[in-house]
């Protein structure tokens, strides 16, 4: 198939890629390279370097016939989302419509959309969160996520195409850039091989579902044939970020020197995914466990370092 990938020099976006491309199909990518890595791109796909909101993406619809928008370009930081809403709105709703619009126009017969179960849901008052619990999001950066998944489930409806919106809880894994909250794993680890101290906001204990980036890779294979639906990918563990400093501290056989600081707005205290769903619909689950998971994370980073 002929597959668009946003945000595809990106962390989760690339490692996409190079499966897509793996698996035998013709990748193209928009990416404004803002958080984007020319290192991360493969060679075999062709890089259109634009902001998703332009208007002139269109002569690549026009010259390419796609048949998958896959949607991973975004702006990523909750704490952006909370200061500049403006901006957030911009890149991920205005730039998510521009995508649909156009995949509408130059008939894309799929949409895959990475959205955030992290945050859409917003401060839960059950665990672990089903993909049926009422969207609620406590920061802008939600707000846009959830915003685009209601524009995408209604106009699948209205032109008859597939839309597959997949819900991450935290992913983490190699690539991963240190720019967001999202990437606490990879901050830590960098702190660590700098030999910095690691700032833990509050008191530690809010809890994440941390899934690694191999996993989402799977699930966004898997989605290439599913049909429409709306997915939480995440391992259904709740971790805090004090166990993330013991087992950082158990893989590198010393203690962390770590400080705390005032937690941060718009954050939520708790949040982990259920999966059933997906586990039943696309049989996908989670293969790699978090120590596993931060051990390979840790060697990447210590290499490259």
């Amino acid at each position: 198939m002929n597959i668009l990938v946003t945000g595809g020099c990106g962390f989760i976006g690339s490692h996409i890629v190079d499966a897509y491309i793996g698996s035998g199909h013709k990748v193209w990518i928009i990416d404004n390279l803002s958080t984007g890595d020319l290192r991360n791109l493969n060679p075999k796909a062709e890089l259109i370097q634009k902001n998703i909101e332009d208007s002139d993406i269109e002569e690549i619809f026009k010259r390419v016939q796609f048949d998958v928008i896959n949607h991973h370009a975004a702006q990523i930081n909750v704490r952006i989302s909370v200061d500049d809403p403006l901006l957030d709105a911009k890149i991920n709703i205005m730039g998510s419509l521009n995508l649909l619009f156009l995949g509408m126009k130059y008939h894309a017969k799929r949409f895959i959309f990475a959205s955030s179960g992290g945050t859409v849901y917003g401060e839960p008052d059950q665990l672990p969160i089903t993909e049926e619990f009422v969207i609620d999001p406590s920061s802008p950066y939600g707000i846009s996520k959830a915003t685009t998944e209601k524009y995408l489930t209604l106009y699948a409806k209205l032109y008859d195409f597939d839309c597959v919106i997949l819900r991450y809880s935290n992913v983490y894994g190699p690539r991963q850039i240190s720019k967001s909250e999202a990437g606490v794993i990879s901050i830590f680890i960098e702190c660590i091989l700098k030999q910095k101290k690691c700032t833990v906001f509050g008191d530690g204990e809010q809890t994440r579902d941390y899934v690694y980036v191999g996993d989402v890779v799977a699930a966004n294979t898997a989605a290439l044939g599913c049909k429409s639906d709306v997915f939480n990918i995440g391992t259904g563990i709740e971790t805090s970020v004090n166990d993330l400093i013991d087992i950082l501290s158990k893989i590198t056989k010393k203690d962390i020197d770590h400080q705390h600081d005032d937690p941060r707005p718009g954050e939520v205290l708790r949040n982990v995914l259920d999966n059933t769903r997906v586990k039943n619909a696309i049989n996908w689950h989670p293969g790699i466990s978090l120590e596993q998971g931060i051990r390979k994370t840790f060697e990447y980073f210590k290499e490259i370092s």
